[in-house]
């Protein structure tokens, strides 16, 4: 039998019928997307809430009775783990992933519909699983979100009993839904694509979804296993990670394990995992730029390769997080040095955001608000990210707010601007209707200048020597009294972002309920999402004939063209600029 491309091939569609088949055992892309966002925005609303109980007692120590040390140390390591694995990797790839791809290639679904409904429900069993630690007695694990071994499973430490089991197994379901989801974004990206839609016409998003899902799939092999060799060093007393130990006064049944192979694999994970965040959102953000400023990405091929060598280089860099783990200087030097050449696509991308910038019709809307903040809090926590990279910088540093607010700005809050930036892009598409335009700029101000009004003074609590993770400070002679001061206006700032969230909870819903609907493709995007004949669309996406790529997803402005944009699917014939529709 000849061979048939997927793209090409001819295949009934099987619309759901019922309620539950439409909108809960869906094996439609687009709502899985909205299960997987819906879910992830959930659980990141629980750890925002969280993160303002930490920042109460910090900022007003000893005034809350209900929060104790125990329950402190809890708040940080379920916060640091719901954020990174939770909200982050699933709203950035089970979200926008499953919703984009597609879409972006001009594909009816999935390859594997049916591996992507299990991967939501696998995922929304590990939040299950998760959650539940809050219930069980001892509540959940407060082993910091790193869950170093031994102290993770040792008596002592709050959560030490279900709590860290729980988390165990709950991180390595996370690990089997992504799994199955990754799979099948590769195999939709490489065999799925339309017509002319070769892989450097891909617009940037699908760029940085699918590198950050091969990244996803070589990392978190190294965190599963973690999890399940320290599960069973807890419930079956063996020694991959805990070395002879004494605690509370008795000598432990442990021997010869090592908890620095524990931080190895963690970090293998762990640096990757931070990519696996950002290109996805280096991807969303390039595309928002170009089409907010009506004018071509700069370096198209530039930043595939950037996005490429970033994923490469990021599996290099791991040990950069344990320059104070006592490692030979050797390896420091070593880890050091491909941090900084990491550096190097990192900033060759950031140029290239700013040159798309330079001299374009930049329109200030929603989105474009929520991508220049971006670039600025990016930069600003990439910048802090050479002082760590650097070991004799690092070793003072370590264990100081200055990491908290490095981290922050570069994992925490710039993912986060991209998200909110996107979000607002594809709400249109997504929903059929426009959000408040006034509620989504006060959306923006209050967040963007709040997190720097609860980030930079952190970095200068950092160089005073404040740690990071203490419940409270006590009477320490090298910290002034005017840094408790900071961390009370810090609690403020940062309770007055968390209640700016409430903006945006409105503006979606109050827009969802709305019988004004959006205009179809409202922003004038080139690319092929915009490009179905309903918005939203359909299940299929697609009608009975798929779309035919003939050129990049970034002509805005071709000179000798009527329109300032010209679509995917638009034939050579039918322009006069750009003839041969390829990248500039």
């Amino acid at each position: 039998m000849a061979y048939i491309a997927i793209a090409d091939q001819v295949e009934e569609l099987h619309d759901p019928k019922s309620f539950i088949t439409k909108y809960i055992w869906s094996q439609d892309h687009k709502v899985i997307a909205i299960q997987y966002g819906t879910t992830a925005v959930f659980v990141g609303l629980v750890a925002l809430v969280l993160s303002g109980l930490m920042r109460l007692q910090l900022g007003f120590p000893d005034t809350f009775d209900f929060i104790n040390p125990n329950a402190y140390l809890q708040f940080v390591t379920m916060h640091g783990m719901i954020m990174v694995i939770y909200l982050l990797t699933a709203l950035l790839l089970g979200g926008f992933g499953n919703y984009l791809i597609p879409l972006m290639i001009g594909a009816r679904d999935m390859v594997f519909p049916f591996l992507n409904m299990l991967s939501y429900w696998t995922y929304l069993l590990a939040v299950i699983i998760l959650m539940a630690s809050f219930f069980v007695p001892g509540g959940p694990t407060g082993a910091g979100w790193t869950l170093y071994p031994p102290q993770a499973i040792l008596e002592g430490t709050p959560g030490d009993d279900a709590g860290i089991i729980l988390m165990l197994v709950s991180l390595a379901v996370f690990i089997v839904a992504f799994t199955m989801g990754g799979l099948n974004y590769v195999t939709t990206i490489l065999q799925a694509r339309t017509r002319g839609m070769t892989l450097m016409r891909m617009p940037l998003s699908i760029w940085g979804i699918f590198v950050a899902t091969i990244l996803g799939l070589l990392a978190f092999p190294a965190l599963l296993v973690s999890a399940i060799m320290m599960l069973i060093d807890k419930v079956l007393a063996t020694s991959f990670f805990m070395p002879a130990i004494v605690s509370l006064g008795e000598q432990m049944d442990y021997n010869g394990g090592s908890p620095i192979l524990f931080q190895h694999l963690f970090w293998f994970f762990g640096h990757p995992e931070v990519y696996i965040v950002a290109l996805p959102a280096f991807g969303m953000v390039s595309d928002v730029l170009s089409v907010h400023a009506r004018k071509s990405i700069f370096g198209y091929r530039m930043m595939v390769w950037a996005i490429v060598i970033i994923g490469g280089l990021s599996f290099i860099v791991w040990a950069h997080h344990m320059y104070v783990s006592g490692m030979n200087p050797v390896f420091g030097f070593f880890f050091a040095t491909t941090t900084l050449i990491i550096a190097v696509p990192t900033a060759i991308k950031v140029y290239n955001w700013v040159l798309t910038l330079w001299r374009g019709n930049i329109q200030m809307t929603v989105p474009m608000l929520f991508s220049i903040g971006f670039i600025f809090t990016f930069t600003h926590g990439g910048l802090t990210g050479l002082f760590l990279g650097n070991v004799v910088i690092d070793l003072p540093l370590s264990d100081t707010y200055f990491v908290v607010a490095h981290f922050h700005m570069v994992m925490g809050v710039s993912p986060i601007m991209v998200l909110f930036a996107a979000i607002y892009h594809w709400f249109p598409l997504a929903s059929g209707k426009m959000f408040n335009v006034t509620l989504g700029k006060l959306h923006f101000w209050i967040t963007f200048l709040g997190t720097y009004a609860v980030y930079l003074p952190m970095h200068y609590l950092g160089f005073l020597g404040v740690p990071r993770r203490y419940y409270a400070m006590g009477t320490t002679d090298f910290i002034p009294e005017s840094a408790q001061s900071l961390n009370a206006g810090i609690t403020i700032a940062a309770i007055i972002v968390g209640f700016a969230q409430l903006f945006f909870i409105i503006n979606i819903i109050v827009s969802l309920r709305s019988s004004k609907k959006s205009e179809k493709n409202p922003w004038k995007a080139a690319s092929l999402e915009w490009q179905t004949p309903e918005m939203p669309p359909k299940h299929g996406n697609w009608g009975k004939q798929l779309p035919e790529c003939h050129r990049w997803a970034y002509d805005y402005a071709v000179p000798g063209e009527e329109s300032d944009f010209i679509s995917q699917d638009t034939s050579l014939e039918k322009t006069k600029g750009n003839p041969e529709g390829e990248n500039l």
